[in-house]
């Protein structure tokens, strides 16, 4: 096949070492990046030399290995925010993931400005990260929940707007990209449209951070939330960014040592954000070696990340066509998609599909994917799941293919 990338892949992935190993007498090929992503070198020895060479607290020590440590870690959270294109890097909460980000928003601002009868309007294709701590504020403040149902492709039912998203909705939470269907949303749009009716809208940029390029403010958005291990990073750190003016009116999450200012008796005051979202001792090195990928993968380019993950998933969706009962779930074409492709097989379980394709090196995600809602609407108890990124080669995806045909003829 045609070299597809404006980068050389096979030479990228040498700096990945996890993928010089074999699984089953195979080489790994790993399409499961949409669950979480492989580390390259720079990211591990970023974390190692933390540990090994400046391992201390952060805004709490006047000696040398403290100050050093939070100078990078300060530093990582002004990468995060030109990453995602934040006008300052006080804008930028670092949390453990996109979950408790998204929690964060539900407890702190949602606490605040949510209502008896106001209106959170969710859609159909949300991961539970973004719905259960809306269920979760609703009941806790008698606030009504509503969705946006998809159309027969797989997308956005977009018709549905002027009747759900009118006055008396308060927040919009919808993911940039489906975890399961790969449907990119109109975020854009979506930010005019909710801004016109007065409510904020609250972005899960889990799976499209990672991916594509991503500027808060020319989407126009109040809140997002991602994860660090789905793009290089290592687990346990992700990131909240909010509008400042947002971050400033919000009460704290939860407390502790280090988001305080004063604290009496009987009453205490809070720091200044972002440090009053970010209770106790953080994930230090983590955050710095977020920060690092953040390098790794503005060196690379996110432009030509997502280029080649397009045509990368054009290769996959040809391929798979040729595999006899087997089911795309959402958009059949490239376009307003990402590349996680999601599918059953007919006659077999995606936890057998995914058992097989184990056993040829092939790692795929299969289950419900923490969409039930979603899946219920499809009316398929669970689906398997190919998700590409940066390290993925097209002989990977000839090896899927292979697979599943492997499978199919298992269980004819």
């Amino acid at each position: 096949m045609a070299k597809l990338s404006p980068f050389d892949v096979v030479a990228l992935r040498r700096e990945f070492p996890i993928l010089q190993q074999h699984v089953n007498g195979k080489l790994l090929a790993f399409l499961d990046s949409g669950a979480s992503s492989q580390k390259p070198r720079q990211v591990i020895e970023c974390l190692d030399d933390y540990y090994r060479r400046y391992n201390a607290n952060v805004h709490r020590g006047v000696y040398k290995l403290s100050e050093e440590a939070t100078f990078a870690f300060e530093r990582a959270r002004g990468k995060v925010a030109r990453f995602i294109g934040a006008a300052h890097k006080r804008e930028v909460v670092f949390t453990r993931n996109t979950t408790e980000a998204i929690n964060l928003v539900a407890y702190a601002w949602g606490g605040a400005n949510i209502r008896a009868g106001d209106r959170i309007l969710l859609t159909l294709m949300e991961h539970h990260s973004n719905i259960v701590p809306w269920q979760m504020l609703a009941q806790r403040t008698g606030a009504k929940l509503d969705y946006i149902g998809l159309t027969d492709e797989g997308r956005l039912d977009l018709a549905e707007l002027d009747t759900k998203l009118t006055e008396g909705v308060k927040l919009l939470a919808v993911t940039q990209q489906s975890n399961v269907l790969g449907t990119v949303n109109p975020i854009a749009m979506l930010a005019e449209r909710a801004h016109a009716v007065g409510a904020k809208i609250l972005v899960d940029g889990a799976q499209s951070v990672p991916h594509m390029p991503v500027d808060v403010r020319a989407l126009g958005i109040d809140f997002l939330a991602f994860s660090g291990h789905k793009m290089c990073a290592p687990t346990g750190i992700g990131a909240l960014w909010a509008r400042r003016e947002i971050l400033e009116s919000m009460p704290p999450f939860m407390g502790g040592g280090s988001m305080i200012e004063l604290v009496e008796r009987d009453h205490s005051t809070y720091a200044e954000v972002p440090t009053r979202f970010e209770a106790g001792t953080p994930a230090i090195g983590e955050a710095i070696a977020l920060g690092a990928a953040c390098d790794y993968l503005a060196n690379v380019g996110m432009e030509a990340i997502h280029t080649y993950e397009q045509e990368l998933l054009g290769y996959a969706l040809d391929r798979l066509a040729s595999v006899e009962g087997l089911r795309i779930i959402g958009p059949q074409s490239m376009e307003e998609r990402g590349a996680a492709l999601s599918f059953t097989l007919e006659g077999v379980h995606p936890h057998d599909v995914a058992g097989i394709l184990d056993g040829e090196g092939v790692a795929v995600r299969a289950g419900h994917h923490c969409t039930q809602p979603l899946h219920r609407h499809y009316d398929i108890p669970a689906s398997t799941r190919a998700s590409f990124y940066i390290y993925n080669l097209p002989e990977e995806v000839d090896r899927l293919t292979v697979g599943l045909e492997k499978a199919r003829k298992l269980f004819s």
